[in-house]
C-alpha cells in the first residue's frame, strides 16, 4: 500500500469504518469457529483412538492376568495357605490395583482435557484486538 491508500483510508466515515470493523470481526469469527471445529475433531480423535487401544489392551491381558493370578493363589497354596484364604488374598489384592488403575485412567476423560485450549486463546487474543481497534 502506498502513501495514497492510507489517505484514503483515513478519510473514510465513521460509519464505513465500523461497518469494515464489523466484516472484520464476523470474518474472524468464523474463522475462529472453523479453527475450534478442527480441533475438537481432533481431540476427539485422540480419544477415540485412546479408547479403542485402552479395549484392545484390556482384551489381550485378561486371559494372561486369570493365569498369573491362579498361579500366585496356587503358590500361596504350596507355601501352606488354603486355598480359599490364598485366593481371598490374591483377588482383594487384584480389586485393590485395579480399583486404583480405573480410577487414574478416569480422571484422564475430564472434559478440561479435552477443551480446545488453542482456539481459546486465539480468541481471547481476538478480543483484546478488537477492544483496541473500537478505542
Amino acid at each position: 500500500m502506498g502513501l495514497q491508500d492510507h489517505r484514503i483510508q483515513d478519510h473514510r466515515s465513521v460509519p464505513a469504518l465500523f461497518t469494515d470493523l464489523v466484516q472484520q470481526v464476523t470474518s474472524l469469527v468464523r474463522t475462529e469457529t472453523k479453527l475450534a471445529r478442527t480441533e475438537m475433531s481432533e481431540k476427539i480423535g485422540q480419544v477415540g483412538a485412546g479408547v479403542a487401544l485402552v479395549a484392545i489392551g484390556a482384551v489381550l491381558l485378561m486371559p494372561g492376568l486369570v493365569i498369573l493370578l491362579q498361579a500366585a493363589v496356587a503358590a500361596l497354596v504350596d507355601a501352606g495357605w488354603e486355598g480359599h484364604w490364598a485366593a481371598l488374598l490374591v483377588g482383594g489384592a487384584t480389586l485393590l490395583v485395579g480399583a486404583i488403575l480405573a480410577l487414574i485412567g478416569a480422571s484422564r476423560f475430564k472434559a478440561e482435557n479435552l477443551t480446545p485450549t488453542r482456539t481459546m486463546s486465539q480468541l481471547q487474543s481476538d478480543a483484546a484486538v478488537a477492544r483496541n481497534q473500537v478505542r
